[in-house]
């Protein structure tokens, strides 16, 4: 090194080994202001002085819990999961880094309220403190967070509203490499299948057994083990508990002494994809709105990418952005011009017609943020309405609500542009007609929300929102056409089939209800299965291959249990008339169960044909009992979890949701495997009740607290988890007495 390079880096080198020792007292300082309380689950109950505090007391909990989670949520989130991963990584990065950046995201920061960049100036150094008292841990990337990268994940969806840009379009967009030829997954490597969403019912006192409050059911259907249950409390009114997905700081899913919230995947249609047509004029790249040439702009985009020796390196992009989002993908049909061109672009993969699609969703990391952590502070239904008009920041999930005060509410996103409903926004529009652009968003009185309704409930199971409560519930005539895209589904007949007329709620039969086995969506199919087996001549050979589990079929209730052989035959084939149902040669626009039923009569026989054959290969014979085959794991801490006949499982009596099981256990074969595992579904059920004078709640995690194999709360919610058992939750001091294990402060 050269004397005077060192001269020059003394000072630098001076001032790093400086602050570091008054960064670090500043965190003890804060940490002093702390108590991690943890109960006999290992579940943290975590207080401090100011929300502030309380927020450096969770994140540190939760990285106590699983650290590799945290990382890899921001690694997804901040597009730097190639980092870690490699060339596999780099489409979903891209993605990310269509809509973050570090200048924006700090701009951001710069421009919340104070009060905000308190809470993330805490959640930041809560990791950091967690990182220094823990030298062993070894972040893959990130091994400092600042303040501003709380703002790339602010909303704690299982899937957010930009996982639905394609990841193999954006790639032959923007220059997909011959060597890449899979996409990374997100939450697994393996796909069961298994439709995301959630639960959610809310019970007003109308309704309930005498004695009784408002009660709310919060079932989140998500990847197991995406989310952290704990408590955060402060002397500044915070007190929430619940499921936070790993890695930010408020409580996504749960309640605090006065009001319980649930969230559901909606149906609504606020994410579109705007064609529009794209010319290069000499002053530079234009796209067509009316009769408007726009600029569109360029942003420079550097991806680092690991290499197989362990090195970083770059990759740049030029990505393309219109007023309502970023070029995603190219188009060689006619949705934005009649003769669509072929232009050149320097730096490209080829060249591209010029009908580009932008895609359009809601960038409001500021509103969502704090939306999503002063709701976890409401105290009635009007604060919390008062809230979600102010920011207007929550555009992909329902909720169910409930109250201390009695109130119930079932409530859409209300992130809603208005929309030409002339047009069909589930499609590409033709964005160079400025008849399809996004206008302001809806009022709150003008979506299909549900108050106080008279039939004293209200659901969503991730159904349309007409049947949210009964009789009482917004008509689909009023509305848009882009209010909902799902429709009815078979959970939501289910939950309509048990609140209709139905009084004398408690907390037990909230729960009972939660895990009740029938499931519709068979009830509906298996008819036409049976009649074409009937219909069959007698010499036809199937006729007495399939005379058993026909036989048992038509037996059958309908209903889940772990001793239960045509619950086994029933999902096999289903599995096998799913595909059929499912195929690209049905291109009607019909929703899937109405595919279904339509499936032809000889079809339906040999979906049965294949499941029975599949059964008698795997197992031996076709009647095997469902808990045989369906089975809860967890014997790894890695993301992508690794299965293993020979290794310890439990039955799960419950089922795929898709078939109407209200709960939810999304299990398939896995490589090397005959027996089904699940990795989604149910992951966090709470039953709650609201009482002016008090709350009172049960729950259960997925497998256990901890994501660490040597803690005894690693899987110790496994029994209660299948069993539909949930234990107590411990809200209160008095109620923590003799079942506390452990009583700290951050960095003991």
């Amino acid at each position: 090194m050269h004397k005077r390079s060192a001269a020059a880096l003394a000072p630098l080198l001076f001032l790093l080994t400086a602050a570091a020792p008054a960064e670090l007292s500043r965190w003890r300082a804060q940490a002093s202001q702390v108590t991690i309380t943890r109960d006999d689950w290992g579940i943290a109950h975590v207080h401090g002085k100011t929300d502030a505090d309380a927020v450096f007391g969770a994140i540190y909990a939760q990285a106590e819990d699983d650290f590799p989670r945290i990382e890899a949520n921001y690694l997804t989130a901040l597009g730097r999961t190639a980092e870690a991963d490699g060339e596999k990584a780099i489409w979903q990065d891209l993605r990310a880094r269509l809509y973050v950046s570090e200048p924006q995201l700090k701009a951001y920061y710069a421009k919340s309220p104070p009060a905000m960049r308190r809470l993330m100036d805490a959640w930041a150094a809560g990791l950091n403190y967690y990182l220094a008292t823990h030298p062993q841990v070894k972040p893959r990337v990130l091994k400092r967070f600042e303040p501003w990268m709380a703002l790339s994940f602010t909303e704690g969806s299982i899937g957010g509203d930009i996982e639905r840009i394609d990841l193999k379009q954006l790639a032959d967009f923007y220059g997909a490499q011959p060597q890449i030829v899979s996409i990374k997954k997100v939450a697994s490597v393996y796909d069961d299948n298994e439709p995301r969403g959630s639960n959610g019912i809310a019970i007003a006192p109308k309704i309930t057994a005498p004695g009784t409050g408002a009660l709310l059911l919060i079932n989140p259907h998500t990847s197991f083990y995406f989310r952290s249950e704990l408590q955060m409390r402060s002397d500044e009114g915070l007190d929430a508990y619940g499921a936070s997905t790993w890695g930010q700081f408020f409580i996504y899913q749960g309640f605090n002494r006065h009001v319980g919230w649930m969230h559901t995947s909606s149906g609504v249609d606020n994410v579109d994809e705007f064609a529009y047509q794209i010319d290069r004029p000499e002053l530079g790249l234009r796209y067509l709105v009316g009769n408007d040439w726009r600029a569109i702009s360029k942003r420079p985009v550097t991806i680092r990418v690991r290499q197989p020796d362990g090195r970083l390196k770059p990759r740049t992009f030029t990505t393309y952005h219109t007023h309502r989002g970023p070029i995603v993908r190219s188009e060689t049909s006619s949705a934005c011009a009649p003769e669509p061109k072929t232009i050149s672009i320097a730096g490209g993969a080829e060249d591209r017609r010029v009908c580009w699609i932008a895609f359009a969703m809601m960038d409001k990391p500021v509103e969502a943020l704090q939306q999503s952590f002063l709701r976890t502070k409401a105290k009635d239904l009007t604060s919390f309405l008062d809230l979600a008009d102010r920011f207007k920041a929550n555009s992909s999930n329902n909720t169910l609500f409930a109250s201390s005060k009695g109130e119930i509410a079932f409530l859409i996103p209300q992130f809603m542009p208005k929309r030409d409903n002339r047009f069909d926004y589930t499609k590409t529009v033709n964005g160079s007609d400025p008849s399809t652009d996004w206008g302001p968003l809806h009022k709150l009185a003008e979506l299909p929300s549900v108050i106080n309704p008279p039939t004293g409930w209200a659901m969503n199971t991730n159904n349309w929102p007409y049947s949210a409560a009964g009789p009482y519930s917004a008509r689909q005539a009023d509305y848009p056409r882009y209010m909902d895209m799902f429709g009815e589904n078979p959970r939501g007949i289910h939950a309509t089939n048990l609140l209709t007329g139905s009084s004398g709620w408690t907390l037990e039969k909230l729960r009972a209800a939660a895990f009740d086995p029938d499931q519709p969506g068979f009830a509906q199919l298996l008819p036409g299965l049976i009649q074409a087996w009937d219909a069959l001549p007698t010499a036809d050979p199937r006729k007495q291959r399939l005379g058993g589990p026909v036989s048992a079929l038509r037996s059958w209730d309908h209903r889940w249990s772990a001793a239960s052989i045509p619950n086994t035959v029933a999902n096999f084939w289903g599995e096998e008339l799913w595909k059929l149902a499912t195929t690209n040669e049905w291109d009607d626009g019909l929703p899937v169960y109405e595919r279904l039923n339509r499936v032809e009569p000889d079809a339906k026989l040999g979906a049965l044909d294949k499941a029975v054959a599949r059964l008698v290969r795997d197992f031996g014979r076709w009647d095997v009992p469902w808990g045989e085959v369906n089975r809860f794991q967890r014997i790894s801490p890695a993301i992508d979890h690794p299965f293993s006949d020979a290794g310890p499982s439990i039955p799960v009596p419950f089922s795929s949701a898709r078939w109407g099981s209200l709960a939810s256990f999304g299990a398939s074969q896995k490589p090397g495997t005959k027996k089904w595992y699940g990795t989604s579904g149910n992951s966090f059920v709470a039953a709650v009740e609201f009482k002016p004078s008090g709350v009172q709640a049960i729950a259960v995690t997925a497998g256990g607290e901890s994501g660490d194999p040597k803690s005894p709360h690693f899987n110790d919610q496994a029994g209660r988890y299948a069993s539909g058992n949930l234990r107590p939750v411990y809200l209160t001091p008095d109620q923590l007495k003799g079942h506390t294990e452990r009583v700290y402060r951050p960095g003991e």
